[in-house]
């Protein structure tokens, strides 16, 4: 099989069977998922959603966290994976946007990753989810999965599995792939242990042919 064709039936599958895949993150609005999303770095959705709701209620503004203590942010997230660095990353994220961009979070994404705890892969959620641009963040596990799949061939690193994957999938296709890897990761293909003998895909992946 070739990886075009490989491409093509998992597009096709989840494109019928997971046309509607989304973040798990909960948020109300560009800030808040901002938030989730820096702090959801090497921590689970599921915490991070028990997490937000006090720490919002208490700053539910960049202008309200802007004027916020490290302390006063570190008390709220401490249950949270390195909460120290994240509690300065969210206090001075919220401190640039009131200084540079009127309190708003920017939409392009060469700004997004001049704010403090935002890289590429952050700054590319933000563009595919927020800003419904066409984007493919990659962490470890989007890593993993799509090589493991046999979707990328060459990505030695999260950039060059970025650049692969974007090459292959279509625009239209890109924010939604991002989630069908990140869910199929989540509950299927598993780092540890992938559940291949539950995987509807399992026809198609290169890791089981091996």
């Amino acid at each position: 099989m070739t990886t075009k064709e490989r491409y093509k039936l998992f597009i096709d599958y989840f494109s019928k069977h997971h046309p509607k895949a989304e973040t798990e993150l909960v948020y109300k609005n560009e800030f808040h998922f901002l938030i989730a999303v820096i702090l959801s770095a090497q921590c689970t959705d599921k915490r991070v959603n028990l997490i937000t709701p006090a720490l919002l209620k208490k700053f539910p503004t960049p202008a309200s966290m802007a004027k916020a203590t490290y302390e006063d942010v570190f008390a709220y997230i401490k249950s949270c994976s390195y909460p120290n660095s994240k509690s300065h990353y969210l206090v001075d994220m919220s401190r640039m946007l009131i200084e540079k961009y009127n309190g708003q979070v920017p939409s392009d994404n060469n700004e997004l990753q001049k704010l403090p705890g935002v890289g590429r892969k952050t700054a590319n959620v933000m563009s595919a989810v927020i800003f419904n641009q066409p984007a493919m963040p990659v962490d470890t596990h989007v890593h993993r999965v799509s090589q493991r799949i046999g979707l990328v061939t060459t990505g030695k690193n999260v950039l060059e599995t970025e650049k692969e994957l974007v090459k292959n999938i279509p625009p239209e296709k890109l924010n939604l792939a991002h989630h069908w890897l990140i869910l199929h990761g989540r509950y299927i293909c598993k780092s540890r242990k992938p559940d291949c003998m539950h995987c509807p895909i399992s026809s198609f992946c290169q890791f089981l042919g091996k």
